[in-house]
């Protein structure tokens, strides 16, 4: 039985987290997708808000499948160029400011310029601060430290940088010999990796799906609208490859596909779900079902949008989502597997 190469898919892993990609600054990373895909001949196009689009012909064309993961990240922008020479950031996505405290970033000015920074907190020094340990971790006390020689604004606007500019984090990624992998922005360029070497696997096997097969790389999924557009009237099923999330009351883990029941947009489609539980218990593929109480897809984005489609929402397992993420090469593995076979499948409507 064919699959996508494992070992492959890390090292695309590897090379798509160390591309910066906050949502709003998505260019040099859909490129680096773009030519990946042109290299196994498969066409692309993009479409206006910036996202990657695929298609693969299948033997009915009158029912269609999509299937979407997203390569921008969570990040940042220049709020305000300070009189100290540092940085106030407005966050880009939904996490919290301690998650990034201490964590090196990258500025890029309208012009390309970049520079590299620190994320600290204003009141860092406990040789000088009395509250530096219960200070609130909040805009107002956070800022970059640039490094370069600025000591007020003028120094810095010399430089390029302006409010506006993004920033984005530094992904420090590794990969253990335990077979973990961890990194900042796997949600969701672990579910992109799977996807491109899916893809791979389906041109250089000569696999013929059941059904056309969109794929899109969507570009705008931590703010709520990557994928909810450029999807064909002939679209049945939706499926959006995302990360599951983990925590106290999870089903997920960092070694099993996850697949969703219900997020915070509401229950995903029954009869989807129960398609991908019965692929994954007949071919041996370990799986979790679970619930996400704070999460929304780029597949609830599509139905929010008004699209008569069936969705459904699985990934790998992430731990610490939003945060210093890890999953495991298994985790990986088993949602390569249960997207092999899905894609092979015969659809739940027909």
């Amino acid at each position: 039985m064919t699959y996508i190469d494992l070992n492959e898919t890390l090292d695309l892993l590897t090379e798509l987290v160390s591309i910066p990609s906050p949502s709003g600054n998505t260019n040099e990373v859909i490129t680096f997708v773009e030519t990946f895909l042109e290299e196994i001949g498969v066409e692309t196009r993009r479409n206006r808000k910036g996202g990657l689009l695929a298609t693969i012909k299948g033997q009915l064309d009158s029912h269609h499948r999509m299937l979407t993961a997203h390569v921008d990240t969570l990040g940042a922008m220049v709020k305000e160029v300070k009189s100290n020479g540092r940085l106030k950031i407005d966050l880009i996505g939904g996490f919290q400011y301690n998650s990034i405290e201490g964590e090196y970033c990258q500025i890029e000015t309208s012009s390309g310029k970049k520079f590299t920074g620190t994320i600290l907190m204003r009141q860092t020094s406990v040789h000088v601060y009395k509250d530096a340990g219960k200070a609130e971790r909040n805009q107002e006390n956070m800022e970059v430290r640039i490094d370069e020689v600025v000591k007020n604004s003028d120094d810095v606007r010399k430089l390029g940088i302006e409010v506006g500019d993004f920033v984005s984090f530094d992904p420090r990624v590794e990969r253990t010999e335990s077979g973990y992998i961890k990194s900042r922005h796997l949600d969701d360029k672990a579910s992109v990796a799977i996807l491109l070497q899916l893809i791979k696997t389906i041109k250089e096997a000569s696999i013929e799906l059941p059904y056309t097969t969109h794929f899109l790389i969507s570009n705008n999924e931590e703010i709520g609208y990557g994928g909810n557009s450029n999807i064909t009237p002939e679209t049945v099923e939706y499926l959006a490859v995302d990360m599951g999330a983990m925590g106290d009351g999870q089903s997920t883990d960092e070694y099993t596909v996850s697949i969703c029941v219900k997020d915070a947009s509401g229950p995903y489609h029954y009869e989807l779900r129960k398609h991908l539980v019965q692929l994954a218990e007949e071919n041996n593929i370990e799986y979790k079902l679970d619930i996400y109480p704070y999460y929304g897809s780029d597949a609830s984005a599509a139905i929010r949008s008004g699209n008569d489609i069936v969705h459904g929402l699985i990934g790998p397992g992430i731990d610490s989502s939003h945060a210093f993420e890890r999953t495991h090469e298994s985790s990986i593995e088993n949602t390569g597997k249960l997207l092999f076979h899905y894609i092979q499948s015969k659809m739940v409507q027909l």
